[in-house]
């Protein structure tokens, strides 16, 4: 059966893992994946990801995630821009997430990005989550 939607595949394994209170999730990557994943730690919300190479050619990410005094960091996560519904927005209509104290992921021509970063760069695009 094929995944309709692995962006919100991803976003759902990492607010269940936190939930769970494990340290790691892992799932199939992808380059989408992969980027995502660059943004959430930069941004601080994970510790770490890594990417394995299997024989058989699929590759998994895997995601380390990150707690403080025993909370997970990531207190709310979900989806904006679905397959069903995409949300497309320019630099100066981008949402601030929980009075900025959060950040949309957004993915512009330029690749993926934070809000904050696609508004200092001047670009817009598809707002893929929203994470704070």
């Amino acid at each position: 059966m094929s995944m309709h939607d692995p962006i919100a595949d991803l976003l759902t394994r990492v607010r269940n893992a936190q939930r769970a209170e494990h340290r790691e999730v892992s799932l199939p990557a992808s380059r989408l994946k992969r980027e995502l994943a660059r943004v959430l730690k930069e941004e601080g919300y994970i510790e770490d990801f890594a990417v394995a190479e299997h024989d058989g050619g699929k590759a998994t990410l895997t995601v380390r995630l990150k707690y403080y005094q025993g909370r997970p960091v990531i207190d709310h996560i979900q989806r904006v821009s679905r397959p069903g519904l995409r949300v497309y927005r320019g630099n100066a209509d981008l949402p601030r997430v929980r009075g900025g104290f959060g950040i949309a992921i957004v993915s512009t021509s330029q690749g993926l990005m934070s809000d904050r970063a696609a508004r200092a760069a001047g670009h817009g695009g598809e707002v893929l989550c929203e994470v704070s």
